[in-house]
């Protein structure tokens, strides 16, 4: 009888174990994803393009969802929770190939802004953005072109397009518009105001978030930095030629950089700066590159690879900047070294090291990173130790000087009664900044949220020196007036209530602002309106969150990259106003391997004209390892 027993509490326990190797297994569904973009009113070129994409992965036999957000909610979504599948948008870029280091290495996986939002985690790509990072010259190239063609390979997000930008200012009232970027702060100092001087310059901003915060480290509400660059000053800004571009931004300029594709600076806030490069790294410039661990490597070569992400990285120079004496912040308060020391050690951690969690900017983060180390060398001068190359390490001369006594108030962490905030939120991240306090050529007046933005010209900055040869707010005033679309700011413009749009124009109104403009030329109409056309870094894509299956396939990234028609998408959504790529950097920085020659050379679409393959579409998911059902749906394991 007992045995009897044990016989069946073998066999019950026996079945109990195949019941559960049966039931405890996750369901293979059809994959259904969101696509996460900005509304119409945020960006009409990034829904069109989810909308389109959405509709090529459905024929593909994907369930797909599209969740239109307004720009704030699309970057806390992406930026800042991480909480998305896939997501189309704007990324700031950069016209060098440097924002690639934050925006992908894995160390920044976890970290708030454009570092890494992906979540995308290779310990061999991390060694290419490492070497990219410290090596220069030729060696510099080369090690760009390799992290450019291992991105190409995994597809951690899909480059789509880079549009090209336009903007309608008038002349009658300010004239010297291509002097410098409108997207930046030289775009609107050292106009020629041909009236007097006390003259209000009317901007147009289609974007209403500088209304509603202020704040140089808020994501959500930060673009490019047109309106944080008027308020603070940075240690230099980069060279622009007359008509307004910087280099590797357009097709063909190359002024504002050196020859190699870095940028040069203008001396601004820093008087003068000098590089002086570690004599060990100087010693190896004729030798084999060597990785951060110190070992030699060959750069045409993966197998040679030394993999040691713990190791310490070597200083490879030192960066020492003066600054010009005398500054102030609007408040009153001096501007020294001790701001500056203070900002890039706030940037890396806005706790100031005063948490179990630290909170990095998340706006700046890489521009500080390669800074090891600051030591003050007086009131006016400070020497950084750099872990970086030369053009990698003066990326810190762009940052926004802060001051001291106002930010340091706010490290500790954000609190709301009754309601719990996640680790690493500080003050610093989550305030308003209203009013803001910086040093630059503007300070903040007043504004309404929603309607406009007022500043006033700042008379002590440093520009306004007789001494000084250098752009200045030439406008008392300067109004930026809030109108959410491109249409009724061309109106604006038209009708002589403001001067400028401040943000590019959507693609959708290009056409008829170029043939306004032919048209005047025709027949020599004296209607003061110019057209400007400006290069640009920033470029579209499509995102996957690789924390999560099937996303962190790169297999399945690379069938969803073939599945992208760039070309047809720059005709249909950018009315050709866009340039379509494989790799996201400016043409002079993009290898022959990736030069776009009408189609991508390493993701080439399946499909002709716009049309997707299915068949072909259902043959590369196959391959790559998935499965569809006999109703035609892509089926994974969830």
């Amino acid at each position: 009888m007992l045995a009897a027993s044990v016989g069946l509490s073998v066999s019950t326990s026996g079945c109990l174990r195949h019941v559960r190797s049966i039931v405890n297994r996750n369901e293979v569904e059809q994959l259904s994803l969101t696509i996460t973009t900005l509304s119409a009113d945020g960006d009409r070129e990034s829904i069109q393009l989810a909308q389109d994409i959405g509709a090529t992965l459905e024929a593909a036999g994907i369930d797909i969802e599209i969740d239109m957000q307004s720009r704030e909610a699309f970057r806390r979504s992406v930026l800042i929770n991480h909480d998305f599948d896939i997501y189309v948008g704007r990324h700031p870029g950069d016209i060098r190939p440097d924002f690639l280091y934050e925006t992908l290495h894995s160390k920044f996986a976890d970290e708030s802004g454009w570092q890494n939002p992906f979540g995308f985690t290779n310990l061999t790509f991390d060694t290419y953005l490492e070497r990219q990072q410290r090596a220069d010259g030729e060696e510099r190239e080369q090690a760009v072109s390799r992290t450019l063609e291992a991105l190409a390979l995994e597809q951690p997000f899909v480059p789509i397009c880079v549009p090209h930008e336009f903007r309608l200012a008038r002349t009658d009232r300010f004239d010297g518009w291509k002097q410098g970027h409108l997207a930046t702060r030289m775009g609107y100092l050292g106009l020629d105001p041909p009236t007097a001087e006390e003259a209000v310059l009317r901007a147009v901003h289609t974007d209403s978030r500088p209304s509603q915060n202020l704040n140089p480290l808020a994501v959500e509400f930060r673009n490019r930095g047109l309106v944080t660059g008027l308020l603070y000053d940075s240690l230099a800004v980069p060279r622009w030629s007359e008509d307004g571009t910087d280099a590797g931004g357009s097709d063909e300029e190359t002024d504002g950089v050196e020859e190699d594709g870095d940028r040069t600076y203008s001396p601004w806030l820093g008087a003068d700066w000098t590089w002086n490069e570690n004599e060990t790294e100087a010693e190896n410039e004729d030798g084999d590159e060597r990785t951060e661990n110190g070992n030699s490597t060959d750069t045409d070569t993966d197998t040679d690879i030394e993999l040691n992400p713990d190791a310490d990285l070597e200083p490879t120079g030192t960066l020492t900047v003066t600054l010009r004496e005398d500054c102030q912040f609007h408040d009153g308060h001096e501007l020294t070294a001790d701001d500056v020391a203070f900002t890039i050690d706030f940037l890396s951690d806005t706790t100031r090291d005063d948490s179990e969690f630290p909170a990095p900017s998340p706006r700046y983060r890489g521009h500080v990173d390669p800074i090891a180390d600051v030591v003050k060398q007086g009131e006016y001068e400070l020497e950084f130790t750099c872990t970086a190359s030369e053009p990698v390490a003066k990326r810190v001369l762009e940052i926004p000087i802060l001051p001291a006594h106002i930010w340091d108030e706010r490290t500790e962490t954000a609190s709301i009664p009754a309601i719990t905030v996640a680790d690493g939120t500080t003050e610093a991240l989550v305030t308003d900044n209203l009013p803001p306090i910086g040093s630059g050529p503007f300070q903040f007046e007043n504004r309404t949220q929603r309607e406009f933005v007022t500043l006033e010209r700042f008379d002590e900055h440093f520009t306004r020196r007789e001494s000084v040869a250098l752009p200045e707010p030439s406008a008392e005033t300067l109004r930026i007036r809030i109108d959410p679309r491109s249409t009724s700011a061309i109106e604006l413009v038209e009708s002589d209530e403001a001067d400028v749009t401040s943000l590019a124009l959507e693609s959708y109104v290009v056409d008829d602002v170029l043939a306004a403009e032919s048209e005047r030329e025709q027949t020599s109409d004296s209607d003061p309106l110019e057209v400007i056309e400006s290069a640009t870094g920033s470029f579209y894509h499509l995102g996957f969150n690789a924390r999560t299956a099937p996303f962190s396939n790169p297999r399945f990234r690379r069938v969803i990259a073939r599945l992208i028609d760039k070309e047809q998408l720059v005709s249909d959504v950018f009315y050709g106003h866009a340039r379509p790529v494989a790799a996201p950097v400016t043409r002079e920085w993009t290898p022959e391997s990736l030069a776009w020659t009408g189609t991508d050379p390493e993701t080439p679409f399946l499909g002709t004209d716009g049309e997707l393959d299915v068949e072909a579409a259902r043959a590369a998911f196959e391959e790559a390892g998935f499965r569809y059902d006999d109703e035609g749906r892509l089926r994974v394991r969830y």
